[in-house]
């Protein structure tokens, strides 16, 4: 069974297309068959003016469009595809997705924090971990974070804040709203037992890689703050041409690593685990599971 999923975030949209097989013990297995991503940098527009810019529709409508022959030449014939922060904050917004509908006959959901960060969770990452341990899923995007608290295996919390690096560039971040995810985290994980965190997002993968660590192994909380110690000491260019990173990566690393940084330090966690995993494929676990449910029930 072949499922894709687009993910519309504030700094990116991605397309993923994955492969669903009946494994040899009998487990499912994902394989990721493609992944495109597109930086249209939506929450610049949304973080500073409130809406999407003539412009950049044409370049989502563009996008969107390319999106569906691909899904057409894979012959996909389940997908799911949501928008998250900017398209949510977007006065537009609503607008852009019946726009969209009419010219792709794509239908996009606009989901809430909590959706997104739900969705996240569908990956079920920890599960593969330590029952007894707790786990905290950090995902940070343009717009917002999504948090989710697990302890022993059973859900603790999930919340959603309006802390990304887009905002943060645009300096839409005030300090209050940084003491309210302070206190919301110390609150919540405080009398739980040696927190670890699990990171999701294209910054903290990238990190990941200019660690050279081997897969499966945890970033230390001090290494984040070299980096961000460096990068916060390099201008823009220096890091695209010193780290070989993307420009649209280059300017939301450092802001992201802060977030990161914080997190982990007001939930007293020492390392963080980096999956690889995000939105997209939520959404495909989920849309893997409306269609065995609908099969069992036929």
């Amino acid at each position: 069974m072949r499922l894709a999923a687009i993910d519309i975030g504030s700094n990116a949209a991605r397309l993923l297309i994955t492969e669903v097989t009946d494994g040899p013990q009998g487990n499912t297995e994902f394989i990721k068959t493609m992944l495109v991503r597109v930086p249209l940098r939506l929450g610049f527009d949304v973080f500073d003016k409130g809406e999407i810019s003539a412009g950049k529709v044409e370049k989502i409508i563009k996008t969107i469009k390319s999106y569906r022959l691909l899904l057409d030449v894979y012959e996909v014939k389940h997908f799911k595809a949501c928008a998250t922060s900017a398209m949510r904050d977007a006065t537009n917004g609503p607008a852009i997705i019946k726009q969209v509908k009419a010219e792709t006959g794509l239908d996009i959901e606009i989901i809430s924090g909590d959706q997104e960060a739900s969705l996240i969770y569908e990956n079920h990452v920890a599960e593969n971990m330590a029952n007894d341990e707790s786990y905290l899923y950090i995902d940070v995007g343009g717009g917002s974070t999504e948090l989710t608290f697990f302890s022993d295996g059973k859900l603790i919390f999930k919340k959603s804040f309006n802390i990304g690096t887009i905002r943060m560039l645009k300096n839409q971040v005030t300090e209050s709203t940084w003491d309210e995810l302070k206190e919301y985290i110390r609150t919540k994980t405080k009398g739980y037992h040696h927190v670890t965190a699990i990171g999701t997002g294209g910054n903290i993968n990238k990190v990941f890689s200019l660690s050279k660590k081997k897969d499966g192994k945890p970033l230390h909380l001090d290494l984040l703050r070299d980096y961000y110690k460096e990068f916060s000491n390099l201008t823009l260019f220096q890091r695209i041409s010193l780290h070989k990173l993307r420009e649209d990566r280059a300017d939301v690393i450092v802001p992201a690593l802060l977030i990161y940084i914080n997190i982990m330090r007001w939930a007293d966690a020492e390392e963080i685990y980096v999956p690889k995993i995000g939105l997209a494929d939520g959404l495909i676990q989920n849309l893997y599971e409306e269609i065995r449910l609908r099969e069992i029930e036929v």
